[in-house]
C-alpha cells in the first residue's frame, strides 16, 4: 500500500489514519501525462458472481411455455412478456446476455444415499460444477469460477476476493452434508470452502481496514466517529494537490462512503434497540428488511470495484430452503413454499412473483455499475455478472433447464441484448468455460462437466 507522498498518485494510495486505511476511486492525478489512458485496472475484468437459489418458475414445462425465464425468441429480437421474470430489468436490455437450457447435472443425486439432498447440494455446485461429497466431515466439492479468476488476477488487489451473502439460515444442514455445501459458493480449492460474510459492517470494515481486531473496531465505533473523520488531516492534505474535477469527484465519494456508515449505524441501532425482532438469531448488523440489506450490500460491492480493493466478488442472494417471504411481490406465500407449486399454473404465477421480485434488485445493482464511472467507461461495461440457480424446476428438485443470466460488457467479453439458448443437455459448465476464456484464461478449456466451451456470441451472419 503506497500512502500520499507527493503530487503525482498512484492508484494503490491510500488515506491512513487510527486503524484505517480508505482506498480512493481512480482520479485524473492518477494517471500519467504520457499514459491518458493508464489504469491497472484497465482491461482486467471484474467478476461478480451471485446465486440465487431454489431455480425459477420457468423451470417447469408449463413456465417454459410462457417464457416466464427464457424468451420465446433467440438471438436479439426477443421479447420479454410481461409476466416475465426478467421484465424489471427491461431497461438494462443492452446488457443482458440470457442463457436458457442449460443443466447442473453435479446437483443430481448420484447414489441412493444421496437421494432428497439436492437443496444441501446446490450452493456449492454453482460455481464448481462439481459433485460434493456426501460428509459432515472432509469437505470435497471443487475449485470454484471466481477462485479460478482470482488466483489468477488476485495478487494485483489487497482483497484478492471478497464473500458476501445475505442469507437467512433458517435450518440445519440436511442428508449427511456438511453445512459448507449450502453457505459456500466461493471455493478456493475442492477442499477449501470461503465463508460469507453477512454483516454490512463486517464488509466495510474488510474494505477500508478499520482496525487490526475486534477489540481495535469496537473501540472506533465507540467514538461514534465517522471513518472520514479519522482521516480528515490527510483528506484535507490531498484536496490540496488536486484539481478541480478530482476535489469534486473525491467530495462525491466521500459523501457516498459516510451515507454508507449512516445506514449501517442505522441497522445496528434499530436492532440493538429493544424491539422484537424478526430475526432474532442474526447479528445486530444484519438489516431485517431484505431490500434494505441487497442495497447495502451492493452500495458495498460497487465501492470495493471502484477503489479496485478487489476485482472479484461472490454473493449468496439466498440460501436453499430458506422461507422468508416478500409480501410486497404480491403474495405471502414463502420462498420455499411457493418453490413447491405442484405443477398447478396458479400456484406457478405466485411463484414467479417472487422470483421476479427477486431479480429485480438486480436493476438497482445495475444502475449503481452504469452510473460509476472509471475512466471512459462505466464498471458495468468493464464487468461481468453472473446469476443464476444450480437449480431448475424447484418442484421436481431437478437440475435441468436452470436459469442463468449473464450481465455487463466484461471489456467486450459479452455484447449484451442477447437471448442464447442451449441445446438441451449443455452442462452450465460449458458457459463457464468460455466466461473463463473471455476473462483472459484463453488455456482453460475443462471446468467442472464441461464438454466444450459454448459460444456467448450468435454465429456470423445470424
Amino acid at each position: 500500500m503506497n500512502f500520499i507522498t507527493g503530487k503525482h498518485l498512484t492508484r494503490r494510495t491510500f488515506l491512513k489514519g487510527s486503524g484505517a486505511a480508505m482506498g480512493l476511486p481512480l482520479l485524473d492525478a492518477m494517471v500519467p501525462a504520457n499514459r491518458p489512458s493508464y489504469d491497472p485496472a484497465e482491461g482486467v475484468t471484474r467478476l461478480v458472481a451471485e446465486y440465487e437459489a431454489m431455480g425459477c418458475a420457468g423451470g417447469n414445462d408449463w413456465g417454459d411455455q410462457q417464457h416466464l425465464f427464457a424468451p420465446a425468441k433467440m438471438g436479439r429480437d426477443f421479447d420479454i412478456v410481461n409476466d416475465s421474470q426478467l421484465k424489471p430489468l427491461e431497461a438494462h436490455r443492452e446488457y443482458l446476455t440470457i442463457v436458457s437450457q442449460t443443466d447442473c447435472r453435479m446437483a443430481e443425486p448420484f447414489r441412493a444415499e444421496e437421494i432428497g439432498g439436492d437443496h444441501d447440494r446446490s450452493t456449492a455446485v454453482f460455481l464448481t460444477q462439481s459433485h460434493p461429497l456426501q460428509t459432515q466431515a472432509d469437505v470435497f466439492c471443487g475449485k470454484s469460477l471466481d477462485q479460478v479468476h482470482s488466483e489468477r488476477i488476485g495478487q494485483d488487489t489487497p482483497l484478492p476476493s471478497l464473500e458476501m451473502a445475505v442469507s437467512r439460515i433458517d435450518r440445519s444442514c440436511a442428508y449427511n452434508y456438511h453445512c459448507a455445501y449450502t453457505h459456500s459458493m466461493a471455493w478456493k480449492s475442492a477442499t477449501e470452502p470461503l465463508p460469507a460474510v453477512r454483516e454490512p459492517r463486517v464488509v466495510f470494515e474488510q474494505l477500508f481496514g478499520a482496525g487490526d481486531s475486534a477489540s481495535d473496531r469496537a473501540s472506533r465505533r465507540s467514538t461514534n466517529k465517522s471513518l472520514l473523520d479519522w482521516i480528515g488531516g490527510q483528506m484535507a492534505d490531498l484536496k490540496k494537490q488536486l484539481g478541480a474535477v478530482d476535489r469534486q469527484a473525491l467530495d462525491q465519494f466521500t459523501t457516498q462512503i459516510r451515507e454508507l456508515e449512516r445506514r449501517i449505524a442505522l441497522v445496528e441501532a434499530k436492532n440493538n434497540s429493544g424491539e422484537e425482532r424478526a430475526m432474532p438469531e442474526a447479528p445486530s448488523g444484519v438489516p431485517e428488511n431484505w431490500d434494505e440489506h441487497m442495497e447495502l450490500m451492493f452500495d458495498l460491492q460497487v465501492v470495493a470495484l471502484q477503489t479496485d480493493m478487489t476485482r472479484v466478488i461472490t454473493f449468496i442472494t439466498g440460501v436453499d430452503q430458506e422461507n422468508r417471504t416478500h409480501p410486497e411481490s404480491g403474495t405471502s406465500k414463502s420462498w420455499h413454499g411457493a418453490s413447491h407449486h405442484g405443477n398447478v399454473p396458479t400456484s406457478i404465477m405466485d411463484y414467479n412473483l417472487i422470483n421476479t421480485y427477486r431479480l429485480g434488485k438486480q436493476a438497482y445493482f445495475l444502475e449503481k455499475l452504469r452510473n460509476t464511472m472509471e475512466g471512459d467507461k462505466n464498471l458495468l461495461d468493464k464487468s461481468v455478472v453472473v446469476w443464476g440457480s444450480s437449480m431448475g424446476d424447484p418442484n421436481l428438485h431437478n437440475h435441468r433447464r436452470c436459469p442463468l443470466l449473464l450481465m455487463g460488457k466484461g471489456n467486450g467479453l459479452l455484447e449484451g441484448n442477447l437471448h442464447l439458448r442451449a441445446p438441451q443437455g449443455t452442462p452450465m459448465a460449458n458457459v463457464f468455460v468460455s466466461v473463463l476464456q473471455g476473462l483472459g484464461h484463453s488455456d482453460l478449456h475443462r471446468f467442472g462437466d464441461s464438454t466444450g466451451a459454448f459460444p456467448l456470441t450468435l454465429p456470423k451472419g445470424a
